[in-house]
């Protein structure tokens, strides 16, 4: 399976760095193709310009600078997210990726306003990794965005049948060693049952 790996981490010495490496690692030995796409590494711009919102209906002209993120969405099977949850939200630098990727003619189809229609049918797996500085009562009591983001908004754009799952590590910044351990081989295999 083709699998693009989204992660959005600044520090690559991170724990994040960590748990990205093992995850790719399992993937790969699974005998998937991964696309890594590290938005900070790359130099992602996660900023929806005046002209990129004027031009966000037009589908022969909104991809204009994004083709090359355009078409590892498109081709990809699988789909990883990973990233840290801050503020109860994901980094900036995701949120832009969403708004600047999940488009009209990439995403969905809004040609028919009334009937708007998902177009990333190609895509039959999604996961979200994700840790969190405080614990999971703290992030329920607000609704848990992130979790809500990959299981509600990224599942309406993929294929009907597909499997979508939420892997998460709350209260990281008190977790003992063995705890954080613990969540990297579930993400382990997780990846390696992709």
């Amino acid at each position: 399976m083709r699998v693009l790996y989204v992660y959005c981490h600044p520090l690559p010495e991170s724990f994040h760095g960590g748990i990205r490496q093992a995850a790719v690692t399992a993937l790969e030995r699974a005998g998937h193709v991964v696309d890594l796409c590290d938005l900070y590494a790359e130099g992602f711009d996660p900023v929806l310009s005046a002209q990129g919102r004027r031009s966000y209906h037009d589908v022969s002209v909104n991809q204009a600078g994004l083709e090359g993120y355009v078409e590892r969405l498109r081709v990809a099977e699988g789909l990883v997210v990973q990233f840290p949850t801050w503020c109860f939200g994901p980094p900036a630098m995701l949120k832009g990726f969403f708004d600047r990727l999940f488009l009209p003619g990439v995403a969905f189809d809004i040609s028919d306003p009334a009937n708007v229609r998902p177009l990333l049918q190609e895509l039959v797996k999604v996961v979200g990794v994700s840790t969190y500085g405080r614990p999971w009562t703290r992030a329920l009591m607000v609704g848990d965005p992130p979790r809500k983001i990959v299981k509600r908004y990224l599942r309406w754009f993929v294929a009907r049948t597909a499997s979508v799952q939420y892997l998460a590590l709350y209260h990281m910044n008190v977790a003992p060693e063995a705890e954080r351990r613990a969540f990297i081989a579930k993400v382990e295999r997780a990846m390696e049952r992709f």
